[in-house]
């Protein structure tokens, strides 16, 4: 049983600058939930409550986002906004949190190594805490899945336009099922005619703690870090590592379009105002045509 997630977010978010100059880009919210929360509820909902969030340097507001605000909880209760305090008890008491931080930006790989004392000897879930995934049954619940069946490592990934594979980490094996694919390599960001399949490493990730090792053993590669692709490579010469097909739609809030895209998606699924909102975005369209 997978007990444990590690979720990675020491990244500066030079992307969104400059709205990250001073706050993270995983507490950028998605209406009015930081896109974190969305990570560690997914999490929570794959029945993982023991969590180690990998932070950085200004980085305070994600601990003080899961922490309890007596204050806050307070003018609620005088304000007698019952549904509002019960969520925000709920925050605070969704998971058992921890919190190190990388002490300087050194890639994905260097990021998971701070989390060796924490999981000790047990596979553990990785999710990347800049994406978001909209699905029916938890990504991570579907990776729990495949590690329940195959034993080894299971990275999940997507299937991306063949001109675009060079954006990606993309993974190549055989076939063992619909969704299931028993690798043979991993490439950080191939040549599409290097590519060895349009699957592409989506976010999530159920590791065994022999990546600790490999890690220790991986120099750095692309921009000068230590990827946690590169380590994984290592690792397949000694165990088997799987790759899922994930069933739900991936959003990247790292990237600016896919943020505006994903906010209008997940606007459209408020019933509160959905209607009027899509009447608006009609009024938009109509008047751009």
């Amino acid at each position: 049983m997978i007990k444990k997630a590690v979720i990675p977010a020491a990244g500066l978010g030079t992307r969104f600058l400059p709205a990250t100059k001073a706050q993270p880009k995983e507490m950028l919210p998605i209406i009015d939930t930081p896109t974190i929360q969305y990570v560690v509820q997914e999490a929570v909902d794959s029945g993982i409550e023991d969590i180690l969030i990998i932070t950085g340097k200004g980085k305070r507001s994600i601990e003080d986002h899961f922490d309890r605000n007596y204050e806050l909880e307070t003018r609620l209760e005088e304000k007698d906004d019952e549904a509002l305090l019960l969520e925000m008890r709920r925050l605070s008491d969704m998971a058992d949190i921890h919190f190190v931080r990388q002490k300087e930006l050194n890639g994905l790989g260097d990021a998971i190594y701070y989390a060796r004392h924490h999981v000790g000897n047990e596979p553990f879930a990785v999710l990347l805490g800049d994406t978001i995934m909209d699905s029916v049954i938890p990504v991570t619940q579907q990776l729990i899945d495949t590690y329940d069946q195959y034993r080894g490592t299971v990275i999940a990934v997507e299937e991306v336009p063949a001109d675009k594979v060079n954006r990606y980490g993309i993974v190549g094996g055989s076939t063992l099922s619909d969704s299931i694919m028993e690798l043979n390599t991993l490439i950080e960001k191939p040549a599409i005619d290097a590519a060895p399949s349009n699957l592409a490493i989506a976010g999530r990730y159920i590791l065994t703690p022999d990546i600790f090792k490999a890690i220790e053993q991986t120099e750095k590669g692309k921009n000068n870090e230590i990827q946690l692709t590169d380590a994984m490579l290592l690792l397949l010469k000694r165990e088997n590592i799987y790759s899922h097909r994930i069933e739900g739609k991936r959003h990247d809030i790292g990237n600016k379009l896919d943020f505006l895209k994903t906010t209008v998606e997940f606007a459209l699924k408020r019933k509160e105002f959905s209607a009027p909102f899509l009447a608006f975005l009609k009024e938009m369209v109509a008047a751009h045509s």
